[in-house]
């Protein structure tokens, strides 16, 4: 009896052994990381929750928190300055940054910035109304056109489209920076002709705009998108198809929604977290809608600066880079 009570108690304590082996593991200090993502009303802030919550949910001792931002250049600013260790912004942003050039000229080289993932195509969509008669970029030339807020990313696009069909600002017959909720009004009051829209597709503002407004929209193609290509390596083609808006589609081009960290983030998270966004896209998918475009084969397109050397591994390892 004392056998089999003392082989009990043995038992027990085996049990009690690694129960607080395992309490210990989990209640071991997790390594926290912020991601600054973009306005609240926007794709960045709901999406970035989505895969700050997916991945806390599936990562063993990291938890990553989802923050509001002012986007892209303000998120560039906040990995420079270590406010956080991840960040959703344009990949041309994210370009301009590393290169201390454009909208972040006065911030210098962010020659500490790193990819991990583009995420989905963010849409370069310039709209005319019918009445303007407006057909191509080309025609634009003496006309009344937004190209996007000041000192934004659509600001930046609509200066280098227009350069690729050998165009300036000036060439315009009248500039406007404008909201693209403002821009939409303008063109339905017919104190504008036509805007540039960097954003996903369908976007609310041209929907609204549409439904009010004969609109046309133009294509960004050819000899010219080729161009754009080549001297902006972070652009890829795209279509805008008839069902987008309900008028005929167009072949435009795209910036891409990133992913992106600083050379500060250790090599193990960053391929954890890499492995982690495509072990659960589908998680991902699931609960946001722009989760559906991510995979492994345009998530290393558009990439014009470094990827982490942790998500390079991966990418390696999967063969979607050699």
């Amino acid at each position: 009896m004392k056998k089999i009570v003392a082989l009990i108690l043995s038992a027990l304590l085996i049990v009690t052994l690694f129960a607080g082996c395992s309490d210990s593991k989990k209640n071991s200090t997790p390594t926290r990381l912020l991601m600054v993502t973009g306005g609240t009303s926007g794709t960045y802030y709901a999406y970035g929750g989505v895969i700050a919550t997916t991945l806390t949910e599936k990562l063993s001792n990291i938890e990553i928190t989802a923050n509001t931002s002012g986007a892209s250049a303000a998120n560039a600013r906040s990995l420079k300055s270590k406010e956080a260790e991840l960040a959703i912004l344009q990949n041309d942003v994210l370009d301009y940054a590393y290169h201390g050039t454009e909208l972040l000229k006065d911030d210098g080289a962010m020659a500490m910035l790193r990819t991990i993932a583009t995420l989905y195509p963010e849409v370069v969509q310039v709209v005319a109304t019918k009445s303007s008669g407006v057909q191509s970029i080309a025609d634009l030339a003496g006309k009344r056109v937004c190209v996007g807020d000041a000192g934004s990313g659509t600001e930046a696009n609509a200066r280098q489209v227009l350069a690729a069909y050998g165009l300036q600002f000036s060439d315009l017959g009248r500039v406007e920076n404008l909201s693209f909720g403002d821009a939409a009004t303008a063109m339905q009051n017919g104190t504008l002709d036509a805007s540039f829209t960097t954003a996903g597709v369908p976007n609310p503002a041209i929907t609204e705009l549409n439904s009010s407004t004969e609109i046309v929209l133009l294509p960004i193609s050819g000899a010219e998108a080729n161009k754009l290509i080549s001297d902006y390596p972070f652009y890829s083609k795209f279509t805008i198809s008839n069902d987008d808006y309900g008028v005929p589609g167009v072949e435009t081009v795209a910036v891409l929604a990133t992913l992106a960290c600083t050379t500060d983030l250790s090599d193990d998270i960053a391929y954890q977290i890499t492995k982690a966004l495509f072990d659960n896209q589908s998680a991902l998918a699931t609960a946001h809608a722009k989760g559906q475009l991510l995979s492994l084969q345009s998530a290393v397109q558009g990439v014009s600066i470094p990827f982490h050397p942790g998500a390079e591994k991966y990418y390696k390892e999967v063969g979607a880079i050699k």
